[in-house]
């Protein structure tokens, strides 16, 4: 059986958290080799102050850092898709949010892989997050997030294939919106309207359009896929749609040097 965290999104209460004291925008070392292994991408803290990226490209790690779908990633030199990196940071204090992390994050792609990039509107397929017809099976959040310094539980997605399970806690829906769009590489939008804080669980089998095809072959027609788990567990839906996003278009980017 595989196991393994695909993508983490942490709670806005994690957010929030007041680091010990504050930290600068860059990591105090980082370490910045080739991949290829692929097995269990992730972006993610390992220790209270080790940073860890495994098998991602500089398009997907400016996907992370800036919170975006790759889709809205335009441009850039070939090796944005085709080199994959691992990286080892140390940060310069214990337990960075994730808003400190992505911002050492964006730091470091523009000194080590020398991004460059500019906006731009674009119009392009989007997900619209939705409360589906009989309305949302959504539980309000029973979960104080101040009641652990490290504050409420990641939001992740945890693969034990034929299955992806998710058990959110204090999860709203623009977190949850964000965790759809890394599984779909697509832009998620929530369109909910609902704006408080949740708990819930939910399972399905994924496929070929998820994380790449990364999963494909691995249905199990005893599970739900995701659209059918998201309706009958959730009372949500996703409607394929176009909207106008503010994509991120790369004017430059290079291969770093490995140390």
């Amino acid at each position: 059986m595989t196991r393994l965290v695909v993508f983490v999104v942490f709670g806005a209460g994690l957010a929030a958290q007041t680091p010990q004291r504050p930290v600068s925008g860059a990591f105090e070392v980082a370490s910045i080799k080739p991949d290829q292994n692929p097995n269990g991408r992730f972006i993610r803290m390992q220790t209270a102050t080790q940073f860890a990226v495994h098998h991602h490209t500089v398009r997907t790690l400016l996907a992370a850092a800036y919170n975006l779908s790759p889709n809205e990633i335009l441009g850039g030199p070939s090796l944005v898709d085709s080199d994959y990196w691992a990286i080892a940071a140390k940060t310069p204090t214990p337990r960075p949010t994730l808003e400190q992390q992505m911002a050492m994050l964006r730091q470091l792609l523009a000194d080590r892989f020398q991004v460059r990039f500019h906006r731009e509107p674009k119009e392009m397929r989007i997900y619209a997050l939705t409360v589906a017809k009989g309305g949302p099976k959504l539980k309000p959040t029973t979960l104080d997030p101040d009641a652990d310094p490290a504050g409420p539980p990641p939001l992740i997605f945890v693969v034990s294939l034929p299955v992806l399970k998710l058990a959110a806690r204090y999860a709203g829906m623009d977190d949850f919106a964000t965790l759809l769009q890394r599984a779909l590489e697509q832009p998620v939008i929530d369109q909910t309207d609902l704006k408080g804080r949740y708990d819930f669980d939910m399972e399905f089998t994924p496929d070929e359009t998820l994380y790449g095809g990364a999963f494909k072959g691995a249905e199990d027609a005893s599970k739900p896929g995701l659209q059918a788990a998201l309706q009958d567990q959730l009372g949500l839906k996703l409607k394929a749609t176009k909207g106008l996003v503010s994509a991120l278009v790369i004017d430059h980017a290079e291969r770093p040097s490995e140390n």
